[in-house]
């Protein structure tokens, strides 16, 4: 009978964790807008998006030149709206995201320092707002460059699928 009543209670554990969201920790004492940690209970699906970039922001602007996507806002924009839509492609959406690397080029004009400020101009735009207040755990690395000349970003993410968006 004991055995019997365990596995029931175990059952009933299990059944709760399916149903558990996405734990977020917030930085103490700090309003930067990433998470600390986040963790992701049992029965959720990992979704890792590869790295995308930003769409081509002047057609007129010499080729290779990076006035061809825009500055790192305009690129930063670009490339999260273009992940946007791949997760509404698949089902998902910008609150699902829960770690994302950015991969950040200095700009030659400014003395190839990147502008972390246009990043998070740009970032800001999709997280930590009214309408989208989850917030990823995020990690931003200067590169030497990237696949494509006069890209300044390069952007993966790793989403969670919630158990109740499961296709």
């Amino acid at each position: 009978m004991k055995r019997s009543v365990a596995f029931a209670m175990s059952m009933i554990v299990c059944a709760c964790a399916h149903g558990a969201d996405v734990i977020r920790h917030k930085i103490p004492n700090s309003d930067f807008p990433i998470s600390q940690a986040v963790e992701i209970p049992s029965g959720q699906s990992l979704v890792f998006l590869s790295g995308a970039g930003p769409d081509v922001a002047d057609k007129n602007a010499p080729k290779g030149s990076p006035a061809v996507f825009g500055d790192m806002k305009t690129q930063t924009t670009s490339t999260l709206t273009k992940i946007d839509a791949t997760l509404k492609s698949l089902g998902l959406s910008m609150k699902d995201v829960v770690k994302m690397q950015a991969f950040l080029v200095g700009d030659p004009q400014n003395g190839d320092k990147i502008d972390f400020d246009g990043f998070m101009a740009g970032y800001k735009q999709f997280f930590g707002t009214a309408d989208q207040p989850n917030l990823p755990t995020r990690s931003a690395f200067k590169v030497a460059g990237l696949a494509v000349p006069g890209w300044f970003i390069e952007i993966e993410v790793t989403v969670v699928r919630p158990e109740t968006k499961k296709k």
